[in-house]
């Protein structure tokens, strides 16, 4: 996929920081982006699974967990 331009407003302080580190604020920027993304996916896919999650976290505490004499750990 191709990259676009985008603005972003930055404090002037960390601005300069990043600058003088000789840092690329882009790619840095992109990855935080990427991991915020990440982040925000799983967060909405458990709030909107909670209730299977809540539903299979009861079968195996009613239940135990499939095969758990099969286990060697």
């Amino acid at each position: 996929m191709g990259r676009v331009k985008v603005n972003l407003t930055l404090d002037a302080d960390v601005a300069e920081s990043a600058r003088s580190l000789g840092l690329n604020m882009s790619r840095l920027a992109e990855a935080a982006i990427v991991e915020a993304s990440k982040a925000e996916r799983n967060r909405l896919w458990r709030e909107q699974n909670a209730g299977n999650i809540a539903s299979y976290a009861k079968e195996i505490e009613r239940e135990g967990l499939a095969l758990s004499e099969y286990r060697t750990f």
